[in-house]
């Protein structure tokens, strides 16, 4: 340990500065390679692309499919083993036709085999909160990782990824904790209750209840606080409906911030904010992602009143056309919602 930190304290800081002491720019492509070049490149004074620009050297291994004028990942290597800049000229690769990039069958860009070993790299030993959460995935975007957008490289992972490596899959109260907001205001989305008796129940809910949370934080604490809790708006307009068996005020205060956070981020009234969650099955991140850009975070279409109407027809005819509309999971979770 003495010794490589020995070695790193003398490796030079200038290594990939051009002679007018402007920082090299390189761009790797997504992958291990990247992860390992990486932190070697900015600690020697260079740049790193997340897009492949023009002036910016094109790194790959060697014996990788690359376009002409690329530069072998050895030449890293060799400059930091001889501590000085080497010409680029001797390592870079013959040229090969780029393969076209794979998609999916509803024209997504597709994961490559590097991508999903980078993902896997990535989250080794890190907690299932963590992993669960947000803020990794956001950081593995700024870092450029991959192509992909934090959402899709968490969405590769929980569904696909994990599995594979055998980790237990989620329970149905977990699953229920992500997607459990806000069922029992179904109703509201099938009759057309009036936006001042929805606002009004908001209000009468305490605004202080829930240990102070700031509003960025609520939606990641609804959901593994919400669990089978009904909407608390819904219960406060209908005497007749037994109270809720959800006890906890934090819970209802994390209820409350999150509608509030949800109607100042996106400037928009309680009834747009409770219809969009019903639109989205109750899901937080697909309803916020909704609210922002008018479509659902995995590009299927929203639910509509007609669509659920359909839903409860006993015709597999009818179940197979709104599987081919939403995806075969999104109809699962339709009928568990709807059932709730």
């Amino acid at each position: 340990m003495a010794a490589r930190g020995k070695a790193e304290a003398g490796r030079s800081r200038q290594l990939f500065l051009w002679d007018d002491g402007r920082p090299m720019r390189f761009y790797v492509r997504p992958g291990l390679t990247k992860l390992r070049l990486a932190p070697l490149l900015l600690a020697g004074g260079g740049r790193l692309c997340r897009i492949q620009e023009p002036d910016a050297v094109l790194l790959a291994q060697p014996g990788e499919q690359a376009p002409g004028g690329a530069v072998s990942a050895e030449y890293v290597t060799e400059c930091i083993k001889r501590n000085q800049r080497l010409p680029l000229e001797p390592f870079r690769l013959p040229a090969a036709p780029p393969p076209p990039p794979a998609a999916s069958p509803r024209g997504r860009l597709a994961f490559t085999e590097a991508e999903d070993a980078a993902l896997l790299q990535a989250v080794r030993g890190r907690g299932e909160r963590r992993v669960g959460g947000r803020a990794l995935w956001k950081e593995l975007e700024r870092a450029g990782l991959t192509r992909h957008s934090w959402q899709a490289m968490r969405d590769r992972y929980l569904r696909h990824l994990r599995p594979l490596r055998g980790e237990p899959k989620q329970t149905e109260e977990e699953r229920a904790r992500g997607m459990g907001i806000f069922e029992a205001a179904n109703r509201e989305f099938e009759s057309d209750e009036s936006e001042s008796d929805t606002s009004d129940a908001l209000e009468e809910l305490p605004t202080q209840v829930g240990g102070g949370k700031p509003p960025g934080e609520t939606a990641s604490g609804l959901k593994t606080g919400m669990e089978d809790c009904a909407f608390p708006g819904t219960q406060l307009q209908r005497e007749d409906r037994p109270r809720s068996t959800c006890s906890s005020s934090r819970v209802v205060g994390e209820v409350v911030k999150t509608m509030r956070h949800f109607m100042e981020r996106f400037n928009v009234d309680l009834f747009t904010v409770t219809q969009a969650f019903l639109k989205n099955t109750g899901e937080v991140e697909t309803t916020s992602y909704f609210l922002q850009t008018g479509q659902r975070l995995d590009g299927y279409p929203v639910w509509s009143r007609e669509d659920d109407l359909e839903l409860q027809k006993d015709d597999e005819h009818v179940r197979s056309k709104l599987i081919a509309k939403f995806g075969a999971e999104n109809v699962a979770k339709r009928v568990a919602f709807r059932k709730s």
